[in-house]
């Protein structure tokens, strides 16, 4: 009777333990798949650093960074004021893309830098507008009269073609997008342009009688669209040709985060916060 007991407890004891490995196996094998599923998560996420203006660059990138986040990528915004240094950021490399220019400056930047920065998408428009300082009404530009317009090649051709397009000048048939003054062939205001730099033309519009201003800076100024006294035609070559885009290196160019952006900067989220935020001043080209 004792050994049937004795065989009793020990196989007891037996169960047990056996029970008591087993958890412990169970245990250690959930904690391994944690940490392979915690391994895995790291190696996936993905960040993404992008150099943008302000206004209305980053306030778009901005509404972008929740839903990327949603597919594992985290968006670092770098605000900017100025329009060389987020191309040199990403050519240096400590920006992975931006966000603030169109395709003729960024041809015009690589020319002039030797560069190869690439577009990979565009996302909006932003519509010059020419706004007033000491004249409120085109109809009473003066002989003489001031115009300040943006100092880089590209932007102020688009300045001239909508001065051209109010008829205050005329320009040679084949001037397009790459107009200059030595362009005008017909200027019977005498008007004299001051060219400055695209962040300091609402700033001086008590100094000159009009001055023509890229959408952004216009709205960092407090101007709105509506208040402008002429603005560029939405269906003009202006539209076609200025819409602003995201550019990176070539080597990024397939990047999928990169591609992921566009493709969320281009849905119809980013396009309704534009539409309602902006009153006019910038127009999405996508939704």
């Amino acid at each position: 009777m004792k050994n049937i007991f004795k065989k009793a407890i020990a196989a007891g004891l037996l169960l047990a333990l056996t029970g008591s490995f087993a958890s412990c196996a169970k245990t250690n094998a959930a904690t391994v798949a944690s940490s392979d599923a915690g391994t895995a998560a790291q190696a996936e996420a993905v960040v993404l650093t992008v150099g943008a203006n302000i206004t209305p660059h980053a306030e778009i990138l901005e509404v972008a960074k929740p839903i990327l986040a949603e597919q594992g990528i985290t968006l670092e915004i770098v605000r900017l004021e100025d329009s060389v240094t987020p191309n040199t950021g990403v050519i240096e490399g400590s920006l992975d893309a931006n966000y603030f220019q169109h395709v003729p400056y960024l041809e015009q930047f690589n020319k002039e830098n030797g560069s190869d920065l690439v577009s990979v998408g565009a996302v909006h428009y932003e519509p010059f507008g020419i706004y007033a300082g000491r004249v409120k009404d085109l109809k009473d530009l003066q002989d003489g009269a001031v115009i300040a317009v943006p100092n880089n090649v590209t932007n102020e051709a688009r300045a001239l073609l909508l001065l051209a397009q109010e008829g205050i000048i005329k320009l040679k048939d084949d001037a397009g997008i790459n107009a200059t003054v030595e362009d005008i062939v017909e200027n019977p205001l005498n008007i004299q342009f001051k060219e400055l730099a695209p962040e300091q033309l609402v700033a001086a519009l008590p100094d000159v009688d009009v001055a023509v201003i890229n959408g952004n800076y216009a709205i960092e100024g407090g101007l709105h669209v509506s208040e402008a006294l002429a603005v560029e035609a939405n269906d003009g070559l202006a539209a076609q040709t200025y819409g602003n885009i995201i550019a990176t290196s070539p080597a990024k160019a397939n990047d999928p985060a990169v591609k992921a952006l566009v493709e969320v900067l281009q849905g119809p989220e980013v396009a309704k916060f534009i539409k309602d935020t902006y009153d006019g001043a910038v127009v999405p080209l996508f939704g």
